[in-house]
């Protein structure tokens, strides 16, 4: 038996209608134990280089981490991975909620899906058991629909349903993927290479408990409600608690790094229509949480004056959808917010896109022929609203715009592609560069393009008396940093950090779970690890862990023809902000480039073509990658 997996990953065949059971082996596990690594390696070795994301080859890993299902706060993410059809590159998505511990108890650690199903199809897992059925039923209809559809077809309202939605039937290149219609992979069009597959839905129900996997389950329970009542100590985790995400909506904007207008402005003249009392006061109905977490960041809403189906707007959606595209209506996101999830858009992909289009249309590159008379200037709620839907059902402009901004841009050609606020093909999530110089190094490095979970934001260690600072000490960081600093020390730091971030994603840890963004020391990290299994690693060991997996998926770039040229920022970035705290502030260019060489030596990745050398690859047991790239 190894300690804290099933070790089991169910392999499903869709064109040959089959499926098998693969049990890993410990010296295996030890080296990918799950999440970001599991994938990267499946990935890597088993798919040919140039697929195209949108056919049958391309390969498709649902993935929990380690520690996903243990009893402890936090632990419940899993990774969906494929080649994503919004970058050409690793594609890569992380969501919480239930399903990755639900598949745990249903005996699997993950699930690679091949082939491409002659009709719709759902799969139905159930302890250790797996069924393939039709889902012609399912094919166009809603999410909401769609859960209580397979519930009420199985006979069982338990059962946790993983679906993507009518953007993924259509082959939207930014559709996500939803559990429980509240916790989404929204990045990277994991949801588009699900439909590809004509697989609309994975429902799992499982009864063995992670305490049964452990090595010793009662250190581990022990760990969990010690952390659970240590949740209000720490003011992040309190905050989160009591407002989630929304809370950022006023801080960000005062700071002037709110991104408004299609990240032209760091500050929104409406904020306080939308700040968290309003949110609050206007739409909040509950809070709720992922499974086992005592942090409970999650969001109920009323919609139209009604209890919605879905979660309320995070802080991202409140952004993308809000001062983004110009909108201070708090009813109106709400509304977009459950618009893209009924029909499964990312929402951060979704927003930029359509302030994309509205710059586009103000300076006359878009015009009411190509809107079919639809107003798309900033702020115009209808307008918000409605390309919502076309972008779902590829209609009208919505077909354009379902390419994401980097195709679309190239279509409409111009200036265009000055307006298009993305890296690597992924539209910018919102956080400011021009304000958290870690934050613009971790878009333009990330092997999946823009993505704000590369490492902590620059805030948390700027001040050496906070709790995240003295919490971060045992990865080597003494030294606070300012938010708007590239110096070597500062890079050595991200470095560190973005291990930390990796492992993470290996481990099964959510974002808001360990130091120093949050409320679990590393020294808990490594005794939870070492509680569910028998490895007795150190935190180096840990962080080694991570920077395997974030080698994986750099290889697996590399192998398609990305290279340094491809770890930049978008135009505007290095473009004065028009307004805020931040006014005319810009991200220096000359010392982002000086930076990134910094960052290179330190990863040990190749100065001029950003691939890791053989000599970094084999240090982290990956002789084999090294091979395979010569």
């Amino acid at each position: 038996m190894i300690y804290g997996t099933t070790a089991r990953v169910l392999r499903v065949d869709l064109t040959a209608g089959s499926w098998e059971i693969e049990t890993l082996s410990e010296e295996f596990y030890r080296l990918y134990p799950g999440g970001k690594a599991l994938a990267g390696y499946i990935l890597l070795n088993e798919m040919l280089p140039n697929t195209d994301p949108l056919s049958p080859e391309n390969i498709l890993v649902m993935a929990n981490g380690l520690l996903t299902g243990a009893p402890v706060s936090t632990a419940t993410r899993y990774i969906v991975s494929a080649r994503s059809p919004l970058t050409n590159a690793y594609g890569e998505s992380e969501a919480g909620g239930f399903w990755g511990p639900e598949l745990k108890m249903a005996g699997f650690e993950a699930i690679v899906v091949k082939g491409k199903a002659p009709e719709p199809t759902f799969l139905w897992v159930q302890d250790g058991e797996v069924e393939i059925r039709p889902a012609h039923h399912l094919w166009g209809r809603k999410t909401a629909e769609v859960q209580e559809a397979i519930r009420t077809e199985l006979g069982d309202q338990k059962i946790r349903v993983l679906q993507i939605g009518p953007a993924g039937e259509n082959l939207v290149r930014f559709a996500g993927i939803t559990n429980d219609l509240r916790h989404f992979n929204g990045r990277n069009g994991m949801g588009a290479v699900m439909g590809s597959k004509n697989l609309r839905a994975v429902a799992v129900r499982g009864n063995t408990r992670y305490q049964k996997l452990a090595r010793d389950p009662k250190a581990l329970k022990s760990l969990g409600r010690e952390l659970a009542n240590r949740v209000k100590e720490n003011p992040q985790t309190w905050s989160l608690q009591d407002a989630g995400t929304p809370v950022l909506v006023e801080p960000l904007n005062t700071a002037g790094m709110l991104p408004t207008r299609n990240f032209l402005q760091g500050a929104f003249e409406n904020v306080d229509d939308i700040k968290w009392e309003v949110y609050e006061s206007e739409l909040l109905t509950a809070r709720r949480s992922c499974y086992a977490c005592a942090i409970r960041c999650k969001r109920e809403v009323r919609v139209d004056g009604e209890p919605s189906a879905y979660g309320g707007p995070e802080y991202e959606t409140l952004g993308a959808l809000g001062p983004n595209c110009g909108v201070g209506d708090i009813h109106a996101i709400a509304k977009a917010n459950e618009l893209c999830n009924a029909y499964m858009l990312d929402t951060i992909s979704t927003g930029m896109t359509i302030s994309f289009a509205m710059e586009c249309f103000e300076h006359g590159l878009l015009t009411l022929d190509d809107t079919d008379g639809l107003d798309l200037h900033f702020g115009n709620v209808e307008a918000m609203l409605t390309m919502i839907k076309w972008i779902a059902s590829r209609k009208g402009l919505g077909d354009l715009l379902a390419e994401g901004v980097r195709l679309a841009a190239e279509k409409i050609g111009g200036d265009a592609h000055y307006f298009a606020i993305h890296v690597k093909g992924q539209e910018l999530p919102m956080h400011e560069p021009r304000g958290k110089y870690n934050v613009g190094m971790g878009y333009a490095i990330s092997e999946i393009g823009a993505d704000h979970l590369v490492v902590a934001h620059d805030g948390m260690l700027a001040n050496a008396d906070g709790i995240p600072f003295k919490n971060a000490r045992p990865l080597g960081i003494t030294e606070a940093q300012l938010p708007r600093s590239l110096n070597d020390e500062k890079m050595r730091q991200f470095y560190v950090l973005e291990k930390v971030t990796s492992m993470e994603k290996v481990i099964g840890y959510c974002f808001f779970g360990p130091a120093p963004r949050s409320y679990i020391r590393m020294e808990e990290v490594v005794a939870s690890v070492n509680a569910a299994t028998d490895w007795n690693l150190t935190l180096d060991d840990l962080l080694e862990i991570g920077e395997r997996a974030t080698n994986l998926a750099r290889v697996f770039n590399a192998r398609e023809g990305f290279s340094r040229k491809d770890d930049t920022l978008p135009e505007r970035l290095f473009s004065p902000l028009e307004n805020g705290a931040l006014k005319g502030e810009v991200f220096p260019r000359d010392e982002f480039e000086s930076a990134l060489t910094v960052l290179y030596n330190l990863k040990g990745w190749d100065l001029e073509t950003g691939t890791p050398t053989r000599e970094r690859l084999e240090t982290l047991s990956l002789s084999w990658v090294a091979d395979l790239l010569e």
